[in-house]
């Protein structure tokens, strides 16, 4: 193949998975790859002295939706130039200073302000033209909607949804219907929304990056006293460090070091200068400015030896691969097995028994398979569930084919069903872990849900099994009686309705009155005018209890509870105030308990600290976590549990 040829190929793959990427909020490629595609195309277009039209080298962000309204940038957006080499983003700075920041993973938008009011937000679209997105950008949970400056101001930011935020939503969604892959994808699709309850619903923040213009402010020549103005006047600002050639390597290792804790999606860091006036003397390139660089960490790859794909079956009964290869280390802990997601992505990789891979972490976390050095491709999904022996089908969802078990009734989906009405969050059952689960339901013991409430019956039975004896069947047969005096919400969650989490479970009930029978015999347009729930929600729970079998297993369960009355809906004492809960709690059985509580009465609980936060609650008020860190950086009280509840519920609390 000519270099040309192979040019025209690579510029056509990364077209399409960009269009992908950034239009249509699907991946049909890693970020891995697409940088190697890039890196790859680069090299040929400098090695040939020749760029092809349309080469994605020379193009920047996406086409703008026909949905929202285009808005031409009054300033063309560019791409960062990028590299992976610390040395080189030593020597970038050349002896001066500059800001070293948190490249993050979202979508970018330009927030305009006039009369200190916001006036527009708009994506950045292709860097000329983006889309108008002021009326979703209200929604943002920490976007100030007024500020102190009155003349015109200008920024830039990145709208993302948190890594706790992203896990919560994904939690909701059914593993059948397809998750989010990343945080990046569900944030690109919340902040674009034409309905904006649903970027409301999304918990999309703001964080801002850079002040384009603030008329008649002076800022000394210094980005770093922007960003302080920035944070007067109420927004969130992208973490940040200022650097010297001096300490900038050892800056990069405390980021580094960082991001498996780290709350906010990123894909590398970014480096600016410090000074203004230098900084825009510099100009740009047709692509790239030159004022500031972006940083991507060098991916470790590691070269190993694929040796089987384990099919583990899904609550869901999606039946979902597992790569398990000969041990490797990477980012410092020893790996050896790996999701392959699907079967597309197996038939993308080539993957074949025996086969050499290259196995990396995505982002130093997340271990993935890169690329098979071998391509044999005879991996076949089995023709039945490895838990039951039913038929399996392959289903398409979003962009991908799955595998899924054809029975309903399949044991394995079943104990994952279990498995879930026991946790916490849940009935909260100590003791019935996932293998004691199988081996009861193993013996004949389990069926039901209900069923769970009458082990009493097999006492001697389970004092006889392995691993058990009279303590411990005693033990856990008295926290399953303590689990019959439950809550609503607890049970509506616990019985497994797809894409229902205990916080959708809090928000029907709350609609209804505390009342399930209400909600078991709603319509799904009564659901889904309940506010927080969409429609895709709505039609699963109309659905769910349309199956007769699925109200007789639930009639069946509500005989052997004690359902006792949440607290009452309409109160609101703490109403617009905004609450996150670490360590470990006195007052408390759990996160959960102390959560419910806060939201009973009208608050918001975050999984992450924010400017739009009231508090951090935490009895080690003095550690060094990040959480207690970034508070103190913002000026957020930390305080105690008995002083939290002394100062909103008073002296008397019980």
């Amino acid at each position: 193949m000519s270099d040309i040829t192979r040019m025209q190929e690579l510029s056509r793959v990364l077209k399409e998975a960009s269009r992908a990427y950034y239009s249509e909020d699907t991946e049909i490629m890693s970020n891995f790859e697409y940088d190697r595609l890039y890196d790859e195309l680069e090299e040929l277009e400098k090695k040939t002295g020749i760029i092809l039209s349309g080469s994605p080298t020379q193009e920047v962000g996406y086409e703008a939706s026909d949905a929202l309204p285009k808005v031409r940038h009054e300033s063309p957006m560019l791409s960062l130039g990028k590299t992976k080499s610390r040395e080189e983003l030593r020597d970038w700075l050349s002896g001066h200073e500059g800001l070293l920041s948190w490249k993050l993973d979202g979508l970018t938008v330009v927030m305009s302000y006039d009369e200190g009011k916001l006036a527009r937000a708009v994506t950045r679209g292709n860097g000329e033209i983006g889309e108008d997105v002021t009326q979703n950008a209200v929604h943002f949970l920490n976007v100030p909607l007024t500020i102190p400056f009155k003349r015109p101001l200008v920024l830039r930011g990145e709208a993302i949804i948190t890594y706790s935020d992203f896990n919560n939503i994904n939690d909701e969604i059914p593993e059948s219907e397809g998750r989010y892959k990343n945080p990046r994808n569900l944030c690109s699709g919340s902040v674009r929304q034409l309905d904006s309850r649903i970027t409301a619903a999304r918990r999309v923040r703001f964080m801002a990056f850079s002040l384009v213009s603030a008329e008649g402010a002076d800022f000394e020549d210094s980005r770093e006293k922007q960003f302080l103005f920035l944070k007067e006047q109420g927004f969130d600002v992208v973490p940040y460090v200022r650097v010297s050639e001096s300490d900038i390597l050892d800056r990069i290792s405390e980021f580094e070091s960082r991001t498996a804790e780290s709350d906010l999606p990123s894909d590398g860091l970014v480096l600016t200068y410090d000074e203004i006036a230098y900084s825009e003397s510099l100009g740009s390139t047709a692509k790239f400015p030159r004022s500031s660089i972006a940083f991507k960490w060098q991916d470790e790859n590691a070269e190993t030896v694929l040796r089987s794909v384990e099919w583990n079956t899904s609550r869901t009964g999606l039946i979902n691969p597992v790569a398990v290869f000969d041990p490797v280390e990477l980012e410092g802990t020893t790996v050896t097995r790996a999701s392959v997601h699907n079967l597309s992505v197996i038939e993308e990789l080539g993957l074949g028994i025996g086969d050499r891979i290259l196995v990396y972490k995505a982002n130093m976390i997340i271990p993935q398979i890169s690329e098979d050095l071998d391509k044999r491709g005879d991996i076949k999904a089995p023709e039945t569930c490895p838990s039951c022996g039913s038929k399996t089908s392959v289903r398409q969802i979003k962009e991908g084919r799955f595998l899924e078990c054809t029975d309903p009734d399949c044991p394995a989906r079943r104990i994952k069903s279990f498995v879930l009405f026991v946790t916490r969050d849940a009935m909260n059952i100590e003791g019935l872990s996932e293998m004691t689960l199988e081996k009861l339901t193993g013996q004949g013991m389990i069926h039901s849900f209900a069923d769970i409430y009458r082990l009493d019956r097999f006492r001697e039975r389970i004092a006889g099994m392995e691993g058990f004896g009279s303590k411990s069947c005693e033990n856990l047969l008295n926290n399953i009686e303590r689990s019959r005096d439950t809550t609503a919400d607890r049970v509506l969650y616990a019985i497994g309705i797809p894409g229902v989490g205990l916080s959708t479970s809090r928000l029907m009930l709350r609609a209804m009155d505390d009342d399930i029978d209400r909600i078991r015999h709603a319509t799904e347009e009564e659901l889904s005018r309940i506010d927080g729930i969409g429609g895709v929600i709505a039609g699963n729970v109309a659905a769910f209890f349309r199956d007769e079998k699925n109200n007789r297993e639930l009639d069946d369960l509500l005989s052997e509870l004690r359902i006792e009355k949440s607290a009452p809906a309409a109160s609101s004492e703490l109403q617009g105030l905004t609450f996150v809960i670490t360590g470990s709690l006195e007052r408390f059985g759990s996160r959960s308990e102390l959560k419910k509580l806060l939201e009973d009465r009208g608050a918001k609980v975050a999984g992450s600290v924010s400017g739009s936060t009231t508090c951090l609650i935490n009895n080690d008020a003095a550690s060094g976590s990040a959480k207690n860190k970034k508070a103190k950086e913002l000026g957020i009280p930390v305080i105690t549990e008995e002083d939290f509840l002394k100062k909103y519920f008073g002296e008397d609390f019980r």
